[in-house]
Parts: C-alpha cells; structure tokens; sequence
C-alpha cells in the first residue's frame, strides 16, 4: 500500500476526495423546512413593503394638501412635530426607567435569588407582557396618577428652577411623567426576558476565573457577565424602546392632552402620541384628515423601524467585536 507525500495513506486519501466530492444528500425534510422557513422571510418582507407602500401612498394627499384642509390649519410637519416629540419624550422617559430596572432585576433573578424564588419572580415578570395595555391604562389613571400628586406638587416647590419640573404641578397626576411610568412598567418584561437570557449565557469558566481569583459576586457581575451581555441588553432596551413608541390605548386614557411642546413632565400642558392621537382622531376624521393621520402614522413606523435597525447593528457590531476578540 503507497502513500501521499503527507504521510497518508492512497486509500484514505482517495476516500477524503471521495467525499470532497460527493455532494451532502438533503433529506425530504430538510428541503422542506428550509423552504418554509425561506418563505416566511420572504412572507415577512412583502408584508413589511406592503406597510410601507400602503402608508406612503395614502399619505401623499397630505404632504400636498392646502393649509387649510390639515386638521391644525398649517402645515403638514408643524402638525406632525409635536406627536412625533411626545412619542419621543414618553418613550424616552420609559427607558430611562424601565430599562436599569429590568437589567437589575434579572441579575437579581439569575444571580442573588434563591431558585424557588427566582422561578416565581420570573414567571410574575413574564406575566405582565400578556396583561393588556387597557388594563395598564386603567391602573395609570385609577391608582398612579392620584398618588403621585402630592409628589409633583413637591417637586413643583423643591425642583421648580428645573425646566423639567417647572410646573403648575397637575391637580389629576395625568402628566407626561406618569405615563413615561406606566410604558416603563409596560416594557419591564421585554428587557428582563432578554437580559435574563443573556446573562444565563455567559461562559461558567469566565465567572468561575473572577470568584477564584477573589472577586466578590458584584465584581464578577461587573467584570464577567455585563461586558459579556452588553449588546444582549442594548439589543433588549431597544426593543422596549420600540415598544413604548408604539403604544396607544395606556396613553390615550392616561395623558391630559394639549398639544404643546413642552419638556414640563409634571404639568397638565402636554403634547399627545402619535399612536394615541390616531386612536383618539380617527373614527372622526375623514378626507385629507385620515390622510394627515396616516402620514404622521408613516412618521412612526419610520422612527419605529430605525430604532430596531439601530438595535440589529448595536448587537451584530458587538458580536463581530466579541467573535474577533
């Protein structure tokens, strides 16, 4: 029996380009699994184009129409600034809360908590994502919004020489704070889910290297798992954000509308959603006031679709940095 130059053997060398050769056979069930899967990509691309188009077209009415025939007597963006501004300022307000809330709490979850304990917090976390937002809309404006009167009133006599808090504090709780409150509890178990999961895949070895050289379990926290779960949590906190910019009927029965611009979060002047404003204005409207809705509903589903853009390249930009490193 001969051999390769390299020390093989003819045999196992002609059996090693035999299968070089020799194509994978697929089996009836991959062909089909990744052909349904292709086209529910497919699928969920035309559905998105679809949105798109239907959005841009029923729009261009709008961006055409007279002064006169917009819903605010100008024009088509000086009627679209403030909603697209309170959408930002709510959603904004939600992450700021909402997102070092939910972090903290599934490192309690996965780190600090007893199992039993930690299952059952889990499981309360999880639950409420299917709690309607109605529902949440009816415990904003029954039970936070009353309660936190007396707070406003305090931070209208303490903090006043804050643009934030200048005031006249809201006599009804019905702010732009409190329903940046209400989205932040709202998008509490869509961060949490997800920073959950990425800290439960964080190497042992990497945590078991910082206890073993003394590290205390906050410092093993800080050093192994955050640097680790970075772009799992940014990809997570966006997500959120996304939602909280989409979300309609807990703002519509929360906020007291004006339609001001205005940073003021304690105060009764505030300026509405775009969501919520369509909810509100559209069984109503009709004409060139639908097509003014709808292009302010373009406004949304542009921002809302470059937050998740931005999410997707955050967390592949990270795993290409984690992968290299």
């Amino acid at each position: 029996m001969g051999s390769t130059p390299d020390g093989r053997s003819k045999v196992t060398a002609t059996a090693t380009e035999d299968r070089k050769q020799t194509p994978p056979v697929r089996r009836a069930g991959d062909r089909v699994f990744s052909g349904t899967a292709r086209g529910a990509g497919i699928l969920m691309l035309i559905a998105l184009a679809g949105v798109a188009a239907f959005l841009v077209i029923k729009a261009i009415p709008a961006f055409s129409a007279s002064p006169a025939e917009l819903p605010n007597h100008g024009s088509l963006a000086g009627y679209i600034w403030p909603l697209l501004f309170g959408t930002l300022l709510a959603a904004v307000i939600a992450l700021l809360v909402g997102a070092p809330l939910a972090v903290a709490i599934a490192l309690f979850i996965t780190f600090y908590a007893p199992r039993r304990v930690a299952q059952v917090l889990g499981y309360l976390v999880d639950l409420l994502a299917a709690i309607p937002s109605v529902v949440f809309g009816f415990w904003g404006i029954g039970w936070l919004a009353p309660r936190l009167v007396p707070f406003y009133a305090w931070l209208e006599k303490h903090l006043g020489f804050i643009p934030l808090f200048t005031g006249p504090a809201s006599v009804t709780g019905r702010t732009m704070l409190t329903v940046g409150l209400v989205l932040a509890v709202m998008i509490l178990p869509i961060i949490t889910a997800i920073s959950r999961e990425v800290f439960r895949q964080v190497p042992s070895l990497h945590r078991e290297a910082a206890l073993a050289l003394g590290a205390t379990r906050w410092e093993m926290i800080r050093l192994a798992v955050l640097p680790y779960g970075r772009s799992g949590i940014i990809g997570g906190a966006m997500l959120g954000l996304g939602r909280a910019l989409g979300e309609t009927l807990a703002v519509a029965i929360v906020l007291s509308v004006s339609g001001a611009v205005t940073f003021d979060l304690i105060s009764s002047e505030n300026p509405s959603t775009i969501a919520a404003n369509i909810a509100l204005n559209f069984p109503e409207s009709s004409g060139i006031q639908i097509n003014a809705l709808i292009a302010s509903g373009l406004a949304l589903f542009v921002i809302t679709l470059a937050v998740n853009m931005l999410a997707r390249w955050i967390v592949a930009r990270r795993a290409e940095f984690t992968e290299a490193s």
